[in-house]
């Protein structure tokens, strides 16, 4: 379902209308709450004028998502770390924490704002007004290498050769316990939880949702109660690595959202500080999709990670 569509559809009886309505759409709680006050959802015929009542069993209700609206990103001086760049193309070590581009909640002070600064607007249209030269992302909390296409021509390659899975990519995490076999692959297809929107799931091979995922791992270093693991993307699906070594029993150290740490590890990260999924994007090759050539970029450990494995090294 996408925003200017309408919603139809019978509510279950015996609940809180805003709950059953919810249940009813698969939208938030608080979307539907913000939608009956712009008038925006009726049941039997009639505007919705409060939350609190009570759902009727079998009655018709429709809800009218308001057309989409992309916010334009403005430009802003915030500093980047560029690895690579030409007239077509720029690839940046990304920070953990810094957002990639803008949506609700994050207006202003992303990488797309920061690159509109960096490259005087020069960014492929493609993405739209919202994410200028946008062909992947990283989660927010996810550091590492990133490209972004400036030209159109660059993003038109690049986003064909992620979508042909022949992007090199590799991430190195720090994972609770010590995954057996030590090298191995995880397969299964990734999609929106049934029971928690704000968060992906390994879904049944049979099930008609999601996409098909694939991730190759090899543990490189046993850490106190953890470990260091290289993760090879063979596909690029949302939450991927975090959800693939969360299918394991060996979710990622930080993660608020796929694990907890074990009770052990728990005091070295409140030590440390460490509030973040222990992910980092080390390493991104592909043909330059304009001169041809081969490219290859490597991003060492950032510092929060390179301390958690000292920490946790002996």
């Amino acid at each position: 379902m996408g925003d200017g569509e309408i919603i139809s559809g019978t509510l279950t009886g015996g609940q809180r209308l805003d709950k059953a309505l919810a249940e009813a759409s698969g939208l938030s709680r608080e979307r539907i709450k913000a939608l009956i006050g712009e008038g925006a959802v009726t049941v039997a015929g009639k505007p919705v004028g409060q939350v609190s009542g009570k759902a009727a069993d079998g009655v018709e209700f429709a809800i009218a998502l308001p057309p989409a609206t992309d916010p334009v990103a403005q430009p802003q001086d915030i500093p980047l770390n560029v690895v690579f760049e030409d007239a077509d193309l720029i690839v940046v070590d990304k920070p953990a924490g810094l957002v990639v581009h803008p949506a609700v909640g994050n207006r202003d002070g992303t990488l797309v704002n920061a690159l509109l600064h960096h490259c005087a607007g020069q960014l492929s249209g493609i993405g739209g007004v919202a994410r200028p030269g946008i062909v992947h992302r990283i989660d927010k909390d996810t550091s590492g290498l990133l490209v972004v296409a400036k030209s159109d021509a660059a993003h038109e390659g690049l986003a064909k050769q992620f979508a042909d899975h022949s992007i090199e990519r590799v991430y190195l995490a720090i994972v609770n316990g010590h995954p057996m076999p030590r090298e191995g692959t995880i397969q299964g297809r990734i999609g929106r939880s049934d029971t928690d929107r704000k968060k992906m799931a390994l879904l049944p091979d049979a099930s008609p949702r999601g996409k098909h995922a694939v991730t190759h791992y090899k543990v490189l270093k046993r850490l106190a109660d953890c470990a260091l693991v290289e993760c090879r993307l063979e596909t690029g699906r949302t939450h991927q690595v975090r959800v693939h070594l969360a299918s394991t029993g060996h979710s990622l150290l930080g993660d608020p959202v796929y694990g907890r740490a074990h009770a052990r590890l728990r005091p070295i990260l409140q030590k440390l500080g460490f509030q973040r999924q222990a992910l980092h994007a080390a390493v991104l090759g592909f043909v330059h999709p304009v001169t041809g050539d081969r490219l290859r970029f490597e991003s060492d450990l950032p510092p929060d990670m390179r301390e958690l494995i000292d920490e946790t090294g002996h």
